[in-house]
């Protein structure tokens, strides 16, 4: 499994967050985690909603998951401080997706969804993106009748495209598109160089529109 030790041992340039937590911490200030969490939590609660199994939603509050993750970062805040291998947004990342892997474990047991659905390249903590999520929210929001029809016929094209496609290319899309996660960041996550990310992501997404036309061209013919 991959652990914290092993996302990474670069820092992203912009290490002040870090100066600043370790400082209020070590001075005794009990709300500089809190303060600092509530500063990522929506785009913490993003990742659980995309990253959720779609059997569990509904039934899991994603701020339920946030919850316990923030106090895994309380017990563990001493431990980071005391050898940041990441930046703490990333850290954060990484006690969030522990506990939406912990709850897919629990609730799900050992039956996972078909592979080519699935989007990490990883057998970690974080649960891979579901592709129909991945294609909704590339499509948005088509409401009309219409529009509703149009819809399900781009799902199905999106869906079948982002199967196809390798899964390391579907994770730099997840970690860039729909994470916004930047080039370090998803180099971090990756486990490579950061022009190395750059290019597979645009890699990824010239792969996506080479699909797309195959598919086109399938229709027409």
């Amino acid at each position: 499994m991959r652990t914290l030790s092993g996302m990474g041992t670069h820092m992203t340039d912009n290490m002040s967050e870090l100066d600043d937590l370790r400082n209020r911490s070590q001075a005794g200030d009990a709300g500089a985690l809190n303060e600092f969490f509530q500063r990522y939590r929506t785009r913490l609660r993003h990742m659980v909603q995309l990253r959720m199994d779609r059997r569990l939603q509904g039934r899991i509050d994603p701020s339920d998951v946030l919850q316990d993750a923030f106090l895994e970062a309380v017990r563990h805040l001493d431990g980071y401080l005391a050898e940041p291998r990441v930046p703490p947004y990333l850290w954060l990342r990484y006690l969030v997706g522990m506990q939406l892997k912990a709850l897919h474990r629990h609730h799900l047991g050992v039956k996972q969804r078909d592979a080519k659905l699935e989007v990490s390249i990883f057998q970690g903590p974080i649960p891979a993106a579901d592709s129909l999520q991945l294609a909704s929210r590339l499509l948005g929001n088509l409401t009309t009748p219409s529009e509703a029809v149009l819809r399900s016929e781009r799902m199905q094209r999106l869906h079948a495209a982002l199967i196809e496609m390798d899964p390391i290319d579907r994770e730099i899309l997840t970690l860039r598109h729909f994470e916004h996660l930047s080039r370090a960041e998803s180099a971090l996550e990756l486990g490579i160089e950061e022009a190395a990310a750059t290019k597979r992501y645009l890699r990824a997404l010239q792969r996506l529109k080479v699909l797309l036309e195959e598919q086109d061209r399938s229709e027409d013919n």
